[in-house]
């Protein structure tokens, strides 16, 4: 999912990249582990740090909570609201989705963290906000087409965090996810509670996602045919849509579905509309984000002839979730049970 500044003179770059080095130097204080480090994590007689982690099989070690972070897109900043780190955040960088952004419990940090760009990030706009850490991901702002990389970004004195959803796997091209969708985001939410320090507020969120994922999954039938779902997050050509990695998958499953594409593993891949038609789901379920509206798409969905026998279609079983739904956020086990809702409701007709 990338989502897309002012420039600045080469002189005021530099000057800003040597004013990140040093607020590196005297903030976070984070280090590549050497091989061989001893991961200290636990609490010490003279404080919390330092404490090492691992994200997406990077370890790293913080001397000292970072200050000023600057995540990209909305539920990675959310991500950080809802551990209360608003106060470690220089600024966030994300479209306007024009998703719901009052009704969630950490709606406060919209307010309280300066919105930075509706546009792609850039190494300038990180360098003028003086963050010493980049909070994105994979195809959440991370890529080499643009440069903008964890690499990219130490070689400026600033280091990074990566959204756990969207690591590397190693298979074949960049394919993406290493871990089911609601550990990643449990795994994001514990060892970001370790770099801040917030380990207590990290266990509590994540107890309560479980419990209330838990609440959802006690509706759905042990025994009995789960109706079978199709993500359709855009593409006209191809669809591009969720695999087993990415957070519609466990949306699905743990909502009492079964996720037609689950066999696809990475995270958000394309395919052609026969596999969709062969696999003739009962469900389809609305990534609504961008600027083709939920509607337009239904609207597609619905007048594609190929779609046409198709049992969604057909019987207008159509359901929308926002963009920050389904992607790794702490919006996730909301998500998983409103689709329950609407799932029953379909194996009740």
């Amino acid at each position: 999912m990338t989502r897309r500044t002012s420039r600045t003179s080469r002189t005021a770059r530099t000057s800003l990249a040597l004013a990140a080095v040093l607020a590196l130097a005297t903030g976070c204080g984070a280090k590549v582990a050497e091989d061989g480090d001893t991961a200290k994590t636990g609490e010490k007689a003279s404080g919390h740090y330092p404490v090492t982690v691992e994200n997406c099989g990077v370890k790293t070690t913080y001397d000292k909570a970072p200050q000023r972070v600057v995540t990209n897109d909305v539920n990675i900043a959310e991500i950080m609201f809802a551990l209360g780190l608003e106060d470690r955040m220089a600024g966030y960088v994300a479209p306007d989705y024009r998703a719901d952004r009052e009704s969630v419990p950490w709606k406060d940090g919209y307010k309280k963290v300066p919105w930075l760009s509706k546009k792609e990030i850039t190494k300038e706009m990180v360098l003028d906000a003086k963050a010493d850490l980049v909070f994105a991901g994979w195809n959440y702002g991370f890529s080499e087409g643009r440069g903008f990389t964890p690499d990219a970004l130490k070689k400026l004195g600033v280091g990074s965090y990566v959204l756990t959803e969207s690591c590397r796997n190693g298979g074949a091209g960049k394919a993406r996810g290493v871990m089911p969708p609601l550990e990643a985001l449990y795994t994001d939410l514990t060892t970001l509670g370790k770099v801040f320090g917030v380990e207590d507020r990290a266990a509590k969120l994540v107890a309560g996602f479980k419990k209330q994922v838990a609440e959802a999954q006690a509706g759905v039938p042990a025994d009995g045919k789960r109706p079978t779902v199709f993500l359709y997050d855009d593409g006209r050509d191809k669809a591009t849509t969720s695999g087993a990695f990415a957070g519609p998958h466990d949306i699905i499953t743990k909502a009492g579905g079964d996720h037609v594409m689950k066999d696809l593993k990475d995270t958000w891949p394309s395919v052609g509309w026969e596999t969709v038609v062969e696999r003739n789901p009962d469900v389809i379920v609305i990534n609504n984000y961008g600027d083709v509206t939920a509607e337009q798409k239904k609207e597609f969905l619905k007048s594609y002839p190929p779609l046409a026998g198709v049992s969604a279609v057909k019987n207008d079983r159509i359901f929308v979730l926002d963009y920050v739904d389904l992607v790794e956020s702490p919006r996730n086990p909301a998500a998983i049970a409103a689709l329950a809702r609407y799932l029953k409701g379909v194996r009740e007709q």
